[in-house]
């Protein structure tokens, strides 16, 4: 569950990076990608997935195995 939302996250960070470089909005906000509101939604994508991987790991549940 863990490593499905590292994936997810490293795949979403890379979508922020390539918005910060395509989206003209964006990119003036943010030309070399060490501005404050690169940083910030960097760090909000963080916080949000690791939020979503602590309640996913909590709330999941595996089926018990059935003896043959």
């Amino acid at each position: 569950m863990i490593t499905a939302a590292v994936a997810l996250y490293l795949n979403i960070f890379v979508l922020v990076v390539q918005l910060f470089l395509e989206v003209p909005a964006l990119q003036a906000l943010a030309p070399t990608q060490k501005e404050p509101p690169f940083v910030i939604a960097q760090i909000a994508m963080l916080a949000l997935f690791g939020v979503l991987a602590v309640l996913a790991t909590l709330r999941f549940r595996a089926e018990p195995e059935r003896a043959t």
